[in-house]
């Protein structure tokens, strides 16, 4: 009896031996040696790219800004407003080459002396924006490239009655711009409101300043007139440096000399 039970717990071991080498085995062949090469190496979340494969291509706008101050084209009122001033000064809707023609006459006057009282080269669009496709004066009584009224000028040191408007002679007036321009700078502390208050006088636009509680032009609300200067301004230095991306074909600009450049000029 006691034999019979020792004989039994001996085949109940040896089962269970034979069951353990059979597993291990079967461990052994069902695992596969790494390869160093192909071994996934941990990588710490903060170190994942998680940069989309292609980037958004923005289209880069060196020209949108005035006097090195740059439009803020990511607010939707200003980005709609530049737009609708590019879109108004392209070749489609002016239908004239008369701005580039304009720009060729008066920037060899006006450049050398906007660096010589130390104004950004930008406010020689002023005069363009001014007095536009127009000449003579206006119902206010502006008159000449700069658009003075009389009071004005004559603060500024030009003669104007008696027979003589040196609002008419585009050095003098220049030079009376400049001076009038860095009074406003000093004002306001920014061109960009310089050129504002040139457009509105600064007696309003102080008011508009301390009534709204904002000095960034761009975050202003402004008459109609001012709210658009700047834009005005800067999209009449996109089409005079870039003519063609807005539509101006037989253009001619000391900017870009062609040397069939008269029969372009007023081949319109």
């Amino acid at each position: 009896m006691i034999k019979k039970e020792m004989g039994k717990k001996h085949l109940i071991t040896c089962s269970v031996i034979f069951v353990l080498v059979i597993i291990s085995r079967l461990n052994i062949f069902s695992t596969t040696a790494a390869n160093p090469a192909k071994q996934v190496r941990y990588v710490a979340p903060e170190l994942v790219n998680t940069q989309p494969l292609v980037e958004p291509v923005v289209e880069n706008h060196p020209d949108f800004n005035f006097a090195n101050e740059a439009v803020p084209t990511d607010i939707a009122k200003v980005d709609t407003k530049l737009k609708k001033s590019l879109k108004k000064h392209r070749y489609k809707n002016l239908q004239t080459n008369i701005l580039h023609i304009k720009a060729d006459k008066m920037f060899p006057v006006i450049e050398p002396i906007l660096k010589e009282y130390g104004i950004p080269e930008d406010f020689k669009y002023v005069p363009l924006v001014e007095s536009g496709l127009r000449e003579g004066t206006s119902p206010k009584g502006a008159r000449g490239a700069w658009q003075f009224m009389p009071g004005t000028a004559r603060s500024y040191g030009l003669k104007v009655g008696h027979g003589v408007d040196e609002r008419l002679n585009l050095r003098k007036s220049t030079i009376a711009a400049c001076k009038y321009i860095k009074d406003l700078y000093n004002e306001f502390n920014s061109w960009t409101l310089a050129a504002a208050a040139y457009n509105n006088g600064s007696v309003k636009l102080e008011r508009a300043i301390n009534k709204q509680n904002e000095d960034n032009y761009f975050r202003m609300t402004l008459n109609h007139e001012t709210g658009s200067y700047i834009y005005k301004l800067i999209a009449m230095k996109a089409i005079i440096k870039h003519p063609k991306k807005y539509g101006y074909k037989n253009y001619y600009s000391y900017l870009h000399k062609t040397p069939e450049w008269p029969l372009l000029a007023f081949n319109n």
